[in-house]
């Protein structure tokens, strides 16, 4: 059997299940606090989704500030050679935000349960209610710019032949027809892929199988470098972690996103 940090970044409930109570593991929830306390996979530690948001207009998709994030990884007991499992109840959305987070914080070692835990449920595998003993630490950690493409990055970049900007929102939203800011549309050149067309609801909401063919189909391949969005960077959460599970090697979130790049009076939008 394959360690846990051997894994492919997209692991299976079988898989998990397997590696439960390895003392390398963090187990992340990211659905909701009384989703959690329902039933949650056995081990697992709640973190309430907008605690990885800045949560400030006009951008409140960004990061949290530093010590913000030292205090979260540190009530999950963060540590450089823990590997993190992570799963929401809504097909990727928050899970995936939330292995951004890790890239920002220059941690590599970890997984996303295929499905959540939807996928958990859908195969009738256990559930506690227990919480696991609370942690105390404030880990020192380092934040790396790489993985997240700034509004002026984004800016520089329109119009470059290897740029590819996913814009996971709805069409109405990218049309401009649905506005969630003070102007609609969408950054010029954006290709749009809703999240959840990305999602299997036939397979609790697995990625896809046929995902990477769908993305070629639309420009959103591999040799661009793919910079993904939507109004708060959740929903592009999901979109950033399917990019990083095919491979794809220059990937980055806009986590300003539409929030940002919408309410500002000159950046460029077409509609």
């Amino acid at each position: 059997m394959p360690t846990l940090a051997e894994l492919p970044l997209v692991i299976e409930p079988a898989d998990l299940l397997a590696h439960l109570g390895d003392p390398a593991l963090i187990l992340v929830d990211l659905t909701n606090a009384a989703r959690y306390a329902e039933g949650h996979i056995p081990g697992a530690r709640f973190v309430e989704p907008k605690q990885t948001q800045l949560g400030q207009p006009p951008a409140p998709g960004l990061a949290p500030p530093l010590e913000k994030l030292q205090a979260l990884f540190g009530a999950l007991g963060h540590r450089p050679e823990a590997t993190y499992v992570v799963y929401d109840d809504e097909g990727g959305g928050w899970a995936g935000r939330f292995i951004w987070l890790l890239d920002v914080i220059g941690h590599r070692r970890y997984h996303y349960l295929n499905g959540g835990l939807q996928a958990w449920l859908a195969e009738a595998l256990p559930l506690e209610q227990s919480v696991p003993p609370g942690v105390n630490g404030m880990p020192a950690l380092t934040l790396d710019d790489a993985p997240t493409a700034s509004r002026d990055y984004l800016q520089s970049r329109l119009g470059a032949a290897d740029l590819a900007i996913w814009d996971a929102r709805s069409p109405e939203e990218y049309r401009g027809e649905k506005l969630l800011a003070a102007r609609g549309g969408h950054i010029p050149g954006a290709i749009n892929f809703e999240w959840t067309a990305g999602m299997d609801p036939q397979r609790a909401l697995r990625i896809r199988a046929d995902i990477a063919d769908q993305l070629t189909a639309l420009g959103l391949t591999p040799d661009k470098e793919i910079i993904t969005h939507c109004q708060t960077h959740r929903r592009s959460g999901f979109t950033y972690l399917v990019a990083k599970a095919l491979g794809y090697p220059r990937v980055k979130a806009y986590a300003g996103s539409w929030g940002e790049w919408g309410n500002m009076p000159d950046t460029p939008i077409e509609q």
